[in-house]
């Protein structure tokens, strides 16, 4: 098991690659790798579940950026749960961390024009959350 042996330093910074990708469209478990690095360094708790949060949270706004960019012009009524983000606004990206909603709400907050700094807050305010339960379940392990 000596390939296990991942410094803090270098998981880490696994770690942020990992939650950014993880928050656009590609496929990830970073959730899965926040906590089995928190089996293998508990003591970093707090800069894991920083960079996992900042990591996921500039993935989503990736997300709102590339809906940003699509012309406001174009008709996109298949834009998936656009209506949801026209209602609620910012706040529905509390949500931004559910796999596939949450990447389609980021887009749509961005294709939408909401301002940008409502929609990273209210985003990793959701995040952490997420990630502060995986913690909390591998401290108790």
């Amino acid at each position: 098991m000596e390939w296990l042996n991942v410094t803090a330093e270098s998981g880490l910074w696994g770690l942020l690659a990992a939650s950014f990708l993880s928050a656009t469209i590609l496929p990830g478990g970073s959730e899965a790798l926040l906590w089995g690095f928190l089996q293998l360094h508990p003591g970093e708790q707090q800069a894991a579940l920083a960079l996992a949060t900042l990591g996921n949270t500039a993935g989503g706004m990736t997300s709102w950026w590339c809906g940003r960019v699509l012309p406001k012009w174009q008709r996109l009524e298949r834009i998936p749960h656009k209506d949801k983000v026209e209602r609620w606004g910012s706040p529905i990206l509390l949500l931004a961390w559910a796999p596939l909603l949450g990447d389609a709400l980021c887009v749509a907050a961005g294709w939408l024009r909401l301002h940008w700094l409502p929609c990273c807050a209210f985003m990793a305010i959701g995040k952490l959350a997420r990630y502060w339960l995986v913690a909390q379940a591998a401290a108790s392990m």
